[in-house]
C-alpha cells in the first residue's frame, strides 16, 4: 500500500435521477488513520461511502484505490481489502451468528473450498473481540437488534481487512458497546495501521476518536482536515444550522460539543 495516498477522489459526481447528491468530491486520505464524515442528513454521506467501496460508481471524475482506479478491481480482490458495517444487515432466518461471521472469510476462502483453520481463528478472534461467544449457536432472528449489529462488526473484523467502512454503525447501540467499537477501531488504526472511514452522527464521538474529519453539506464537500482544526463551532453552525459551542472535555481531553437551536 502506498504511504501516501490510500484514495483519491477527483471531480466525483453522483446522482440518482434527479439533482446531484454528490456534487466535485476532491479528496486525497492517505492511510493510517481514522476518518469521520459528518454532516446533516441527506448530505451524501452514506452515498459517498458507496462510492468508496465500489458499491456505486461515479457519475462522473475518478476515484483511485491504491494507486489504481477503483473499478480496476473485481469485486473479490475489493473484498480483501475493504469491509463495511452497513446500518442495516438482513441477517436472514436460517443462519446462526457462526455463520454470519464466517461470511466475513468467503473472500479469502478459495471457491469449492471448505474454511481453513485461519479462517475459524478469524472468526474466533473476531466474535471475542466483539465479545459474542456466548452467542455463538444462536440464531439470528432470535437476537436483539443491538445484538445483530454486534455481528455485523464481528463479520467485518473477520474478514481482516486494511480498510474498514462504518456507515453508522453504532447508531442501534448503547453506550457501552458503541465505545467498546469505537476503542476496537482506534487500536486497529494505532497498533496496526488500518484505516477507518466512518460516518458518524454523534459529533462528540467524532470529535474523541477520528483522527480526521470531513465536513459535508449539500452534496458537497464543506471542511477537511485535523480533527481539532475541523471540529469548529463554525464548521458545525455552517453544516447543521445550530449554535455550538466546542470546548475540551476535562474527563476525556477532547473536544466536546454543546448545541442550542434557535428557530
Amino acid at each position: 500500500m502506498s504511504s501516501h495516498c490510500l484514495f483519491s477522489i477527483e471531480g466525483v459526481s453522483f446522482a440518482y435521477t434527479g439533482p446531484l447528491v454528490l456534487d466535485d468530491i476532491n479528496l486525497v486520505l492517505p492511510p493510517g488513520k481514522f476518518y469521520g464524515i459528518v454532516g446533516p442528513n441527506g448530505c451524501g454521506k452514506t452515498t459517498f461511502l458507496d462510492l468508496l467501496t465500489g458499491c456505486k460508481k461515479p457519475h462522473s471524475g475518478t476515484i483511485r484505490f491504491q494507486d489504481n482506479p477503483l473499478s480496476s478491481y473485481d469485486k473479490r480482490e475489493l473484498a480483501r481489502q475493504l469491509a463495511l458495517v452497513p446500518q442495516e444487515f438482513d441477517t436472514g432466518f436460517g443462519f446462526t451468528v457462526e455463520e454470519i461471521v464466517l461470511m466475513g472469510r468467503h473472500p479469502h476462502i478459495d471457491r469449492f473450498s471448505s474454511p481453513a483453520e485461519k479462517d475459524w481463528q478469524a472468526v474466533d478472534h473476531a466474535m471475542a473481540a466483539i465479545g459474542i461467544e456466548e452467542l455463538r449457536d444462536r440464531y439470528t432472528n432470535t437476537l436483539s437488534g443491538g445484538q445483530k449489529q454486534r455481528v455485523v462488526v464481528a463479520r467485518a473484523l473477520a474478514q481482516d481487512t486494511p480498510v474498514l467502512f462504518f456507515d453508522e454503525a453504532t447508531s442501534s447501540l448503547d453506550i457501552k458497546y458503541t465505545l467498546q467499537i469505537f476503542n476496537l477501531a482506534r487500536n486497529l488504526v494505532y497498533n496496526e495501521g488500518r484505516t477507518v472511514i466512518a460516518v458518524i452522527h454523534n459529533l462528540n464521538l467524532a470529535a474523541a476518536y477520528c483522527d480526521f474529519l470531513i465536513f459535508m453539506k449539500d452534496g458537497r464537500l464543506q471542511q477537511y482536515g485535523p480533527t481539532p482544526e475541523t471540529m469548529t463551532a463554525e464548521n458545525i453552525s455552517e453544516a447543521f444550522d445550530v449554535q455550538a459551542q466546542v470546548t475540551i472535555d476535562p474527563y476525556n481531553q477532547a473536544h466536546h460539543v454543546s448545541f442550542q437551536y434557535f428557530k
